[in-house]
């Protein structure tokens, strides 16, 4: 079984990074917490006057590498893999990747091994990557194709909308995943 698991938002914590250096950045702007968000992609829900700074924040040197693991995402990706499950890291880089590709392996390799590197695929069309699961904090993941895997939302505030897929945490992946 291929296991297809995003990263940030799922095993490094975008949503933590980014308000920490939101708040400490521009401690006198606007900031939305973590349960009001309502869209995937965060600059939206930022009135338009600081979707720039939204955007250059996360994608400035240090941000992808300075984030810290989702509680509970290293063990479970490490125990997948040690059931004999093929677990594969299946990210979308940011459209200004100057930082994020090489980060994102970094982060990796930091938090999970220089192994776990060679289980990485970036690419900004999901569908194309053939597994069984998709596990993504996306809600809605479109492409060229129609994907081979059933895709799994991982539980966030902006996802919940979602009632179409099964949904999935680090408390419960075991029984969602059926393993």
């Amino acid at each position: 079984m291929i296991i297809l698991i995003d990263q940030d938002g799922f095993l490094a914590d975008f949503e933590k990074g980014f308000l920490e250096k939101w708040r400490t950045q521009f401690p006198r702007e606007f900031f939305v917490p973590l349960y009001q968000r309502k869209d995937f992609y965060i600059y939206n829900d930022y009135p338009e006057n600081l979707r720039d700074k939204v955007k250059d924040l996360y994608g400035a040197p240090g941000f992808f590498l300075g984030l810290q693991p989702v509680e509970g995402s290293v063990e479970a990706a490490k125990t997948m893999l040690k059931l004999g499950y093929d677990v594969r890291i299946c990210s979308s880089p940011l459209s200004r990747y100057e930082n994020c590709v090489l980060e994102k392996y970094q982060w990796v390799e930091k938090h999970l091994g220089r192994e776990f590197t060679k289980r990485i695929i970036l690419s900004k069309d999901k569908t194309l990557i053939r597994g069984n699961f998709l596990i993504d904090d996306n809600p809605v993941i479109e492409g060229v194709k129609t994907p081979e895997w059933e895709q799994v939302v991982y539980d966030c505030p902006y996802n919940r909308n979602n009632k179409n897929n099964k949904r999935l945490t680090w408390q419960n992946w075991r029984s969602v995943l059926d393993i």
